[in-house]
This record gives structure tokens, sequence and C-alpha cells, in this order.
């Protein structure tokens, strides 16, 4: 970027005879400042002309072109506005519009300085430094959205990146808690079978035929048994008989 800028000290306040005798002496104090480079004095001088005199376009003019060179570029490009809109000649339009480009350009505001530079180009077409400015403030400005498409798209992919770490997480807690659930139910399922197992009465064991008949013959050989110890019994004793007295 050409980093190129009116100052119009003295011009300027030769060509405005109505400016106050107060304006004309603050302004050329200002002025003089302003070539020893003393930019905060020349600044201070240039806003006490605009308390004496506010519509004083000069005073405004100069007034961004001190704190430009201060790198206050964001008082200038107020400064260069205003003096824009307050000049009364293409020429001190154009320039101030021209500075203004240059101080948006100081802030990165590519696109508010092309529209400065169209501006000044199109009240003074020659200007072969605002056309060039412009070309670099076009460029400028597609970098910056270049970029800042590369910034939206890397946030977006890390939010994209960020969501899917969230859900594989909430997934993963959600099949832990099935599996919990599953546990805790097939448990109260195991306990109430276990309940139930307790409150059927129980069943006999199923005896098999076999076994069955087997002791219904033990049964039957006990008795046998039983009833010839009683046969036995009896033969030994014989019969009873009843005694009578002979009378």
């Amino acid at each position: 970027m050409k980093n190129i800028w009116y100052s119009l000290l003295v011009i300027f306040i030769l060509a405005q005879p109505a400016l106050t005798q107060e304006d004309k002496k603050l302004l050329r104090k200002g002025n003089k400042e302003f070539e020893k480079e003393a930019f905060n004095e020349a600044e201070i001088n240039y806003r006490k002309a605009l308390e004496t005199n506010p519509m004083n376009d000069n005073a405004v003019f100069n007034l961004g072109t001190s704190r430009y060179k201060q790198d206050n570029f964001e008082e200038a490009s107020k400064d260069f506005n205003r003096a824009a809109e307050m000049s009364k000649s293409d020429k001190e339009t154009a320039e101030a519009y021209y500075n203004l480009g240059n101080s948006l350009m100081s802030q990165e505001k590519y696109k508010e300085s092309v529209q400065a530079y169209k501006e000044a180009l199109r009240l003074k077409p020659e200007d072969e430094d605002a056309r060039y400015n412009l070309a670099y403030a076009n460029w400028k400005l597609k970098e910056q959205e270049q970029n800042q498409d590369q910034q939206q798209d890397q946030q977006q992919d890390k939010q994209d990146q960020e969501q899917d770490q969230k859900d594989q997480e909430q997934n993963e807690d959600q099949e832990q808690q099935d599996q919990q659930d599953q546990q805790e139910q097939k448990s109260q399922d195991q306990n109430q079978e276990d309940q139930q197992s307790k409150d059927q009465p129980q069943q006999q064991p199923q005896m098999s035929k076999e076994d069955a008949e087997r002791m219904l013959q033990a049964l039957q050989n006990e008795e046998k048994k039983t009833l010839d110890k009683i046969n036995e019994q009896k033969v030994k004793t014989g019969a009873s008989k009843s005694l009578e007295k002979d009378w």
C-alpha cells in the first residue's frame, strides 16, 4: 500500500479568508508543530481551533492527519469522514476520502477502505495512488475473507468433533445404563422366582413303578413275617381252657 496522505496544511489556511484570527493563529501554530513532527502538540492546537470554530473543515482535516501520524487510526477515520462531509470542493473531499481509506486500511477494515478509495477516485479519477491502494485493499479483502472462511470451517470442524465426542460419550453412558438396568431387572426377576419357589408347596419326588413294587413287596414280606410269628406263638402256648371246679 502506498502510505501517502494529504495534509493540506498551509494551503487550507490560505484558502479560507473567512476564518477568524483565533482560528488562523491556532491552525498556524498546529502546522508549525506538525512540521517539527510534534504531532501530539499539533493535535492539541487543531482541537483548540475546532473549539473556537467547530465548522472549520481545515482544522478537522489536519486533526485527522495529526492523529493518523500518531497511529490513532480509529479517531483519524472519524476526522477524515467528517472532513469529507464538510469539504467545499471535490478535490478536498477526494483527499479526505483517500486519507479515510488509509486510516481504515491500517485497521484492517478492508471492505470499508475499498469504499473510501472508490469515493476518492469518483471525485478524482486521475489519482494513481488511490487507484493503487484500491487494488491493494481489494486483494487484502479477498485474503481476509478466505481466512475468515477457513477459520469458520475449522471452527465448524471443531464443533462437529466436539459434538461427535459428546454423542459418543452419551451413547456409552446410555449403554452402561442399559446394562445396569438389565442387570438390576435380572436380579429382580431372580429374586421374584426365588420367592415364588418358597411360597409354592414342595412337590414330593416322583417314585418309579419298580420302586413302588419293591416297596409293596417289602411291606407284604414284613406283614407275612408278622403273621408267621403270631401263628408260631399260638402253636407253642396251645389253646386256652377255662378251669371249672368240680363240686
